[in-house]
């Protein structure tokens, strides 16, 4: 099929993969209302078009954490990704760092850390949960130290698992799951050749490296279903410091109280998300709750925005009403899914096409010439 946007990806990725694949990327929390409101409302943004402003040197370059950045974007942290490809973290690792953006591997990889920091460039952010078993998140934040890992992604907005219907339906979750992915997974032949087959070992590396002892799909649900700390309070993340010296995100974030409490902490970013609408169901959409955000904190903290971005153009979105820099989930799960890593090197630039355009029609020359002057005042009901 022509492929031109993550949508394309994503009908692409739903005839390669086994349905439990898919819909776990796919779905969300509950009735999915808050998965939907954060594509719709984000598409609802206004820009002021603007014209005869010679763009001729636009430069979508910014820096970050003492990091350069081809773009202002990175790669989120998703759990699985190494199911979606063969050997899928470092896959997508080496498209975002031949981008020249991060890419953030997460706590529950495939891929463990040793293996995906040596095969790229640039320094990899990391990802964590608070979770019960402390000795765990030591060990990882000692693993990704050591391997160079630059920037910590904390991940806060998960202290219970979502209830995520759809999981139970696909054969993620629920009764016979396992004869049902092996079921489906036979039904997909490309998939089952390339990842099922040569993409083994199907472990959650950065678990097992841990314990000691392979872990499976089974592993992933039960493990973390009793490990997640539903106690965690702002005083459990001061400990982390003892462990990690470089720049600390807070990701989860949607009210200003929570925003100013993480500049309170000493966090050096935040991270505006309602985890792709995979917790609560009817909370804002990132588009809404990000403007409150940015006027509370705005130049005392990174902000960062993920959530219903699937193209260069809500990049930009997101950059008018007040991140510094957006971060890419289910976007480049999708091109992942269907293409594997050259599939990510695709999307993002396709992304950075879809930014010029956007930038070049509004004026913006430079990333910090994207301000809320960029948007249309209507924005402002959507916005409150």
């Amino acid at each position: 099929m022509i492929i031109s946007s993550a949508n394309d990806y994503r009908e692409a990725a739903r005839r390669r993969l086994p349905p439990f694949l898919f819909h776990y990327i796919d779905g969300g929390a509950y009735a999915e209302y808050t998965l939907k409101r954060n594509v719709e409302d984000l598409s609802k943004i206004a820009l002021r078009q603007r014209v005869l402003n010679d763009m001729s040197s636009l430069s979508l370059e910014t820096r970050l954490f003492d990091e350069t950045l081809s773009m202002p974007v990175a790669l989120s942290p998703v759990g699985l990704t190494g199911m979606y490809a063969r050997r899928g973290e470092v896959q997508a690792a080496v498209a975002a760092d031949k981008k020249g953006i991060p890419f953030t591997l997460s706590t529950v990889s495939v891929c463990p850390i040793e293996e995906v920091a040596p095969a790229i460039q640039r320094p990899m952010w990391f990802q964590l949960y608070v979770l019960r078993d402390r000795g765990f998140m030591k060990n990882a934040l000692e693993r990704a130290k050591a391997a160079g890992c630059s920037t910590l992604i904390f991940t806060v907005d998960m202290p219970v698992p979502g209830a995520r219907y759809r999981d139970a339906h696909s054969g993620m979750s629920g009764a016979n799951a396992a004869m049902r992915r092996y079921l489906q997974s036979v039904l997909h032949p490309q998939w089952a050749w390339d990842v099922g087959l040569h993409g083994r070992p199907h472990d959650l590396g950065n678990i097992s490296k841990y314990l000691g002892k392979p872990t499976g799909l089974e592993d992933y649900i039960g493990w973390l279903g009793n490990n997640f700390d539903p106690s965690i309070s702002w005083k459990d993340l001061e400990w982390i410091r003892e462990y990690w010296d470089g720049p600390m995100v807070i990701k989860g974030i949607l009210d200003p109280e929570d925003a100013k409490d993480a500049v309170r902490f000493g966090a050096d970013g935040i991270v505006v998300s309602n985890h792709g609408g995979r917790q609560l169901d009817g909370v804002l959409s990132s588009a809404r709750a990000l403007p409150p955000i940015a006027d509370a904190v705005k130049g005392e903290i990174k902000i960062l925005a993920d959530s219903g971005i699937r193209n260069g153009l809500d990049v930009v979105r997101m950059l008018a009403l007040g991140a510094d820099t957006c971060m890419l989930g289910r976007a480049f799960i999708y091109a992942l899914g269907a293409s594997g890593g050259a599939g990510v090197s695709n999307l993002l630039e396709l992304i950075e096409k879809e930014m010029r355009v956007a930038m070049t029609l509004t004026g913006a020359k430079t990333i910090a010439d994207i301000t809320s002057d960029c948007l249309v005042k209507l924005n402002k009901e959507l916005a409150g």
